[in-house]
Parts: structure tokens; sequence; C-alpha cells
């Protein structure tokens, strides 16, 4: 039974709880006001009734025939006639009659004569008196009167004690004499209690969405499970760009402080492309695609959709997933990307030249063959020589090669500028200046490629304690809208005019500022220049000598 009991509490709706809640409050409002009603009750049944019985007691102790009687031995059945006519005159519950001593010797319960009388604090020192006592198993208002001797012989001398007493009434007879209506205002009052709780369990019910509690508390713990567990970073605005949620892995990523839900994205200081992004202000940005922002040395790739409810706009939920990992992943792989090319790009050169050569042999021209074979090596050489005499870095001088093979292929001339010098780097920081190199090479080589006139030049210039790299191209340059944010953005060149997004020059950036340095885009007559500049160590001459080259 129990078990049955407990199931159905559990199985109780939240309209159901509502009005079962409403109701308890209604049934203490109305125990609060019977409450009021009973004391009020009693106060002035305590006031009225007082003065009553207190009035009617002074007026029979000064009865001449009470007077008479106690001065006079026992017994005194003159008192008896007198005691009944004032109880039946006033309606009062009990009328008594004790001597000096204290002694009943007359009252209009019979059974209590010869007892003695309960007298208040007051009577007991001969001074009148009121208040409640218990006599006969009942409780009633007295009123204790001494009387007095008014003769010449006994002037002011204690002659005995009068009480008249009225019975308290019940507790059905105080509400019921309590007010002729309190009995409909309470009806109404319960009536009026049920339909608010009735109505009010309505409204919790639609602003709910028809959930129960236990359907809430689950929906609440599978949103704190999903938006902390998930290796993504979730971040919620109002229409009015202030946060509203944002999970760890959010704040984390945005560099947010701990209380920065409430807070707008002005108040948290965020501007820019990442405030674009966030609030959906520039055209683009507030779609399904993915969006590549650089933030606080990350590559975050940021999707943003808008949330409406009956065409009501509620905000937007922006996903945030941290790509610096993969873009360096990605960077590895292009390596070995560029030198598949690069091999695809020669084994077609050499092959072109292969037929050239066997095509000479053929027709008989032997001189032209030697000719032939004398000019190739003659700028292979001439291309070697130059690398090696300006760039004596091995990787960077090998990246360079397999660049001019790959423009080649696409029929753009790579060009190393006569100012060019580059020593010998530690392994780490020629490895990220072979990148920021890469990256900007075949950015130019895609836009010069799309040119008449097709060239990009290489400029490496090294002083004690950085390097600074060049590369200018024949391309049409960067829109001057794109120049100012291009980096931010996550554009390569191509992409920024293709309208396709890209990491290329974000992770340029990257390096760069990972070395305290910068990068910057200019548009010159012949067409874009960017300019590079990293921190490095390079190696002393001495090391640089014994090192293998």
């Amino acid at each position: 039974m129990m078990a049955a009991v407990t199931a159905t509490f559990r199985r109780q709706t939240l309209a159901g709880e509502m009005l079962l809640l409403q109701l308890a409050i209604v049934v203490v409002v109305l125990a609060a006001v019977a409450a009021v009603s009973l004391a009020q009750s009693e106060a002035t049944f305590n006031r009225v009734e007082g003065r009553r019985v207190a009035a009617l007691a002074e007026q029979l102790a000064a009865n001449p025939l009470v007077r008479s009687q106690l001065t006079r031995p026992l017994p005194r059945e003159a008192l008896a006639p007198l005691v009944n006519s004032m109880q039946t005159q006033s309606g009062v519950t009990s009328v008594t009659v004790a001597d000096a001593d204290g002694r009943i010797v007359s009252s209009t319960n019979p059974t209590v004569t010869g007892d003695p009388l309960p007298l208040g604090e007051g009577a007991a020192e001969g001074r009148g008196w009121s208040g409640s006592l218990r006599l006969d198993g009942s409780r009633e208002l007295v009123a204790q009167v001494p009387v007095l001797g008014a003769t010449q012989e006994n002037l002011g001398e204690h002659l005995g004690t009068v009480m008249i007493g009225e019975a308290d009434p019940t507790v059905w007879q105080r509400l019921s004499g309590a007010s002729s209506y309190l009995l409909a205002y309470l009806g109404i009052a319960s009536g009026l209690g049920v339909a608010g709780s009735w109505l009010l369990a309505r409204r919790v019910k639609r602003q709910t969405l028809g959930l129960e509690p236990r359907e809430i508390a689950g929906l609440a713990e599978h949103r704190e499970a999903m938006l902390y567990g998930i290796a993504e970073g979730v971040i919620a605005l109002d229409p009015q760009h202030r946060l509203t949620l944002a999970n760890e892995m959010g704040r984390r990523l945005l560099d947010l402080p701990e209380d920065c839900v409430g807070l707008s994205l002005a108040e948290l200081g965020i501007e820019g492309r990442l405030r674009d992004v966030l609030a959906g202000d520039r055209e683009g940005t507030a779609g399904r695609r993915d969006e590549v922002v650089v933030r606080h040395g990350r590559v975050l790739v940021m999707n943003r959709m808008t949330v409406a409810k009956d065409g009501r706009p509620l905000g937007s939920v922006t996903t945030l997933r941290d790509r610096t990992e993969l873009a360096r992943l990605e960077r590895e792989i292009g390596s070995f990307r560029s030198s598949t090319e690069l091999l695809r790009a020669q084994a077609h050169e050499f092959a072109n030249q292969l037929h050239t050569i066997s095509g000479l042999i053929q027709i008989g021209e032997q001189d032209e063959v030697v000719r032939y074979i004398r000019a190739l090596n003659q700028r292979r050489q001439s291309l070697d020589v130059s690398l090696s005499r300006r760039v004596r870095d091995t990787a960077v001088a090998a990246l360079l090669m397999a660049k001019a093979s790959l423009a080649a292929e696409r029929r753009v001339s790579l060009r190393i500028s006569d100012d060019t010098a580059l020593d010998r780097l530690t392994p780490q920081d020629a490895a990220d200046v072979a990148t920021v190199v890469g990256n900007l090479v075949d950015n130019a080589v895609d836009a010069a490629a799309h040119d008449g006139e097709r060239w990009v030049e290489v400029e490496l210039r090294q002083d004690a304690s950085s390097v600074e790299i060049v590369v200018r191209d024949s391309g049409p340059g960067v829109a001057p809208e794109l120049a100012r944010e291009v980096f931010s953005h996550g554009f390569t060149t191509k992409a920024a005019q293709e309208g396709e997004r890209g990491i290329g020059l974000a992770l340029t950036r990257l390096v760069c500022e990972r070395h305290g340095g910068e990068i910057s885009v200019t548009n010159t007559q012949d067409g874009a220049m960017f300019t590079a500049r990293m921190t490095v160590s390079h190696l002393t001459d001495a090391v640089a000598e014994g090192a293998p080259r």
C-alpha cells in the first residue's frame, strides 16, 4: 500500500503538484483566519462579559439582604432565592456567595455549599478580582467582589465574597459568534483559492512546454553533460549580443573570464573579425559555413546558427573548434604533398627534356643535342649557384628549388632577389622560416598564374637577430578592404579572389607572432608584396662551416 502511494506521488504532474501546493496554502490561510477570529472572539468575550459579570457581582455584593444574611449564623436559607433570581434574570452560568472565612454559604450549584471558595489573587486580599477559573470541570470567566459592612457596627468590615461566573464558549460557538458571514467568507476564499491554483497550474504548464519536473531536471542534466562534456566550445548570445552561455572549452578557446555570462561582447573586449562572426554582423558570417578566426595564437573554426521561436529571434549559438593542431598536421602533410608535387613536376620536366633529346637524335642533330644539354646544365647550375651563394640554409634553399620547379610547371618564373642573404639557422627556426616562405610563395604563384606576366620574386634578408621575408608577385594585388584584415580572416590570396576560405596566411601570421614578429601586405605597381619579419637564432659561422651542407 505504501509503495502504491509513493508511486502515485512520483507520477504526480506539475499541474497537480502546483494545485496541491496552492490548496495547502489556502488551507493554511483559512486556519490562520480562523485562529485570528478565535483570538478576536476571545478578547471580545473577555472584555464584554468581564465587565458584565463584574457589574452583576458588585450589584449583588451591595444588596442589603446579602449583607444582613452574612452577619447572621448559619443556616442562611434566605440567600438561595436571591442567588437563583440573579442567575435567572442575568443568564449567567453561576452565582456564589461565601462568608468571611471563604466558605460557600449559597450557590446556584447546591453541591458546593460548605466548600471553600477558590479565590483569585486580589480577592484573597479583600479586593475585587476578575479572571478565568476552572469550576466543576469547566472554565468560567468570573468576577469576585468583597461584601463590606454598611452599618455603624461593621462599617467597612469584610463580611464575605460574591462570585458570578460565565462559562467560556466552545470553539464552534466562538466561530459562529465571530461573524454571521464568517462561513460565507471562508467558503468564498476557498473557492477563489482553488480556482487560482488551477489557473496557476495551467499557466506554469504552458510556460514549461508541457514538461514535468523530472523531465525538466533530466533536460538540465543532459544539457550540462553535453555542453561540458564535448570537446568543442559553445558560445550563446542573446539578441543584444550578451553572453547567455559559455562552456568551459569555449571560455578557454576565447580566453574569457569565469564570470563572462551576462556580459556583452564589447564589455569582454571582443572586436574585429571575432565579433563579426559571433554577432553575425558581416555578410556571410551568419550562415551555415565554417568561418576561420585567429584568436590569441589559435586557429579557430567557428559555425554560427541563429535561434528563433515562433518567428521571434532568441539569439545565436556558435560552436568553436581549435584547428591549430590540425593546421600543424596539415602543414606537415603539405610538406609531403609538396615533395610529391616536386617529384611529379621534375619527372614531367625530365620526360619533356628526354623527349626533346630523343627527337634530336632521331633526326640526326647530334650537335644540337650537345648544345641543348649544355644549356639545360647551365640553367640548373645557375639556379643552384645563385641559391647556394645567397641562401646558405639548406632547408630553405631546398624548398625554394622545389617551389621553382612547381612554379615553372605553372609557367610562373620564380626569381631570387639579388639582395637575398640568409645564413644557416637552427633546425626549428629553419622549419618555421620554410613554412612562412612556402605559404607566401604558394599564394604568390596562385595570384601570378592568373595574369599575363607571370613571375614571383623572393627576397630574404637577415640581421643579427631577425629574418625579413619579402615575396612579390605580378598578380592583381589584394583588395584594400581585405588588405587590412586578410590575416585575421585567414584568407589565402587565392581565397581572397575566389571567395573561399583558407588558413595559409593565418598559419603564416601565427608562426611570425610565435617568433615575436609580424606580417603585412601592400600593393605595388606590379602586384602584391607580402613582408614577414621573424626573430630567429642562426648558427655561428664556425658551426655552419662544420655542419653538413
